[in-house]
């Protein structure tokens, strides 16, 4: 009985009744070596590499010797990024997730992030599940939460994700080159078509392709394990074709495709347009999309196999500059500019 009525009156609590700080502690501050007695950082190192966390002005932070830091930041607003009624613990998942995917396509360790969360009135059940999403993700790659902000409006999450990689041995978009073999990390458009299951009103959290649109995986494991074995790379977020079209401008290569590209299995009852549409324009698949010299590619599979993954070739760089082979129009998402046609 008394468990219950605490159930009620937890679920009774606003954000206005919590109040910013409350709200923040009741939910995001996590366990960050020793605190003092509010809970919050002290002024000392931690194994995370934390000096101060939550609870002042800002973090202070130590990377580790010989590493450098690559930071990437992405907001997720309710009803562009994710549907207003998908489970709080999903929305939390997926916003870090697409932020690590980010750390993953450079090869970094994940090290630390910081919350920037806008809300209306939310009761403390859904800001418990969300926190639960994100906090589960969180401990599975090792990335500790070191401030941020909470305030009210529209449903909106920004993310700063901040990792590490060696000198010298980060991936970026720019080193691809003429034969270099093309290949993603993953099947494709199993994203897209969980949006279209949940927008005709299918709900099974179970379902691979509602997963894959709300819960992607971010392909950590696979960027470290492949430092210094690919030529270029980036993550997989508007669309293969838009993407590929990213890597190869800033390469300043082009691309010869093969005849098909790995079709996420649930997709397979689909039409062949809606397939396409999917698996070259849809977005949100976060696998990585990756450029290797000939040379690299035995070596770059092996790595993968080590982690349990794959590489799935779809074509090559060329010299000759545009996309070929695929279908026949180009597409995918671009923020501000809508639909390229």
């Amino acid at each position: 009985m008394l468990k219950s009525r605490r159930v009620a009156v937890d679920r009774l609590l606003t954000m206005a009744a919590l109040g910013e700080f409350d709200l923040i502690k009741r939910c995001f501050v996590r366990a960050l070596g020793s605190r003092d007695a509010d809970g919050y950082a002290r002024h000392e190192q931690d194994a995370a590499g934390v000096v101060l966390g939550p609870g002042d002005d800002g973090a202070v932070l130590a990377p580790r010797p010989g590493h450098q830091l690559v930071v990437s930041a992405d907001t997720s607003n309710v009803g562009v990024h994710f549907p207003a009624d998908a489970p709080a613990d999903a929305i939390g998942h997926r916003a870090l997730a697409v932020n690590l995917s980010d750390l993953a396509a450079m090869g970094a360790v994940p090290r630390w992030y910081t919350l920037a969360l806008t809300l209306p009135d939310a009761d403390a059940e859904w800001l418990d599940d969300f926190a639960t999403g994100l906090h589960r993700l969180a401990d599975l790659h090792g990335i500790t939460l070191v401030g941020g902000d909470v305030t009210r409006g529209p449903l909106s999450i920004s993310i700063t994700v901040m990792g590490e990689v060696p000198a010298g041995e980060l991936i970026s978009r720019h080193g691809a080159r003429p034969g270099d073999v093309l290949a993603v990390t993953g099947p494709m458009g199993g994203a897209h078509g969980g949006l279209e299951l949940w927008q005709q009103g299918q709900r099974d959290m179970g379902h691979p392709l509602i997963a894959a649109y709300l819960l992607p995986e971010p392909r950590v494991a696979a960027g470290q394990c492949l430092r210094g074995l690919v030529s270029a790379g980036l993550d997989i977020s508007d669309g293969l074709w838009a993407d590929l079209g990213h890597l190869c401008l800033a390469s300043g290569v082009g691309a010869q495709l093969m005849p098909s590209v790995p079709v996420a299995p649930d997709l397979a009852t689909a039409t062949e347009s809606a397939r396409d549409a999917a698996v070259w324009h849809g977005g949100d698949d976060y696998e990585l999309l990756l450029a290797i010299a000939p040379g690299q590619w035995d070596v770059a599979n092996e790595a993968m196999s080590s982690i349990g993954g794959k590489l799935y070739p779809i074509g090559e760089c060329t010299s000759t500059a545009g996309i070929h082979g695929g279908p026949s129009s180009a597409g995918g998402w671009q923020h501000f500019a809508g639909d390229a046609s």
